[in-house]
């Protein structure tokens, strides 16, 4: 039998806490568990739930992270938990009970550089989601499971996803060439696990959020309307290989000026104000000539 020990791994999420094994402990996929209902098929998260302070369960590959309620801090229970982990873990017991046969989903998924180095761009060749989702933290990540995935990594600052690609924003503390492949694998076996990337409500909402971005469209002036036609048939293909999104904001008739927003590997990236006066500008200028002066990016 197997000899577990426990790794107690802190997250850049406070409430969120990292417990790795020294062996896989599910092989099928990824779980998340909010309430001992759910967790039906997971004896140990069941256990889990009977302290008080446990409000969300993780479960992936060698390890269990858990969100807590803000009645304890972590230093004062982790240790706790970690041994209870390593005596449930020890008895041999299922950690969850996984379906024998799994759907899988094939796929394949490169990495890929972005002009801002903080950024890495990974791509599939297929259809991920319908529109683009950026999330800041963790917490903004609560209709994503690969999201929240992904910020069990320390260094994972933010995500966006869009068509066919997703970006991660990474902490300095750590180097691409050191956690770009394994992080690409480990996106890709969530995806071929048949795993949602969204939510449906989620999805819903944005599709209702674009459609009420259409209509107000409607009721821009001429000038605005003409920015965003040339926005979305010229600038967003461009930014969207670069693994980012540009969203028109809003003109200023009167100093002349396109306020836009940036969001994914366009946000904070150094190039970005280059790309801004030396492109995006510079289009815009030939294509409207005096109606703009300057334009204005307001980091999604």
């Amino acid at each position: 039998m197997k000899t577990f020990n426990i790794t107690v791994v802190p997250t850049n999420n406070p409430a969120v806490l990292k417990f790795e094994a020294n062996h896989m402990l599910v092989e099928n996929g990824h779980y998340e568990y909010h309430n001992i209902d759910e967790a039906k098929n997971s004896p140990l998260a069941q256990q889990l739930f009977y302290l008080p302070f446990i409000k969300t369960v993780y479960v992936s590959a060698n390890f269990i992270a858990l969100e807590r309620f803000e009645i304890v801090e972590w230093e004062d229970v982790q240790g706790e938990v970690a041994q209870q982990l390593v005596e449930y873990l020890n008895t041999g017991a299922a950690v969850v009970n996984e379906e024998t046969q799994s759907k899988k989903v094939p796929v394949t998924l490169y990495a890929e550089v972005t002009p801002n180095p903080a950024v890495m761009k990974f791509v599939a060749n297929k259809k991920l989601v319908p529109a683009a989702f950026e999330f800041k933290n963790i917490d903004e990540a609560s209709t994503s499971k690969l999201a929240t995935f992904l910020f069990q990594h320390p260094f994972v600052k933010e995500v966006f996803m869009d068509e066919n690609y997703i970006s991660v924003t990474k902490y300095e503390v750590a180097d691409w060439n050191e956690v770009t492949m394994e992080l690409r694998d480990e996106i890709r076996n969530f995806i071929t696990e048949g795993n949602e990337l969204i939510s449906e409500a989620a999805v819903a909402k944005v599709a209702e959020k674009n459609e009420e971005a259409k209509q107000s469209n409607n009721n821009l002036d001429d000038t605005s309307k003409q920015i965003v036609d040339i926005l979305e048939e010229y600038v967003k293909p461009a930014v969207a290989s670069d693994g980012g999104n540009i969203l028109f904001q809003s003109y200023e008739e009167e100093s002349k000026t396109v306020n836009v927003i940036l969001q994914g590997a366009c946000s904070g990236c150094p190039s970005s104000t280059f790309t801004l006066k030396n492109g995006i500008e510079t289009m815009l200028k030939n294509m409207l000539g005096d109606k703009v002066d300057q334009v204005v990016a307001i980091n999604g």
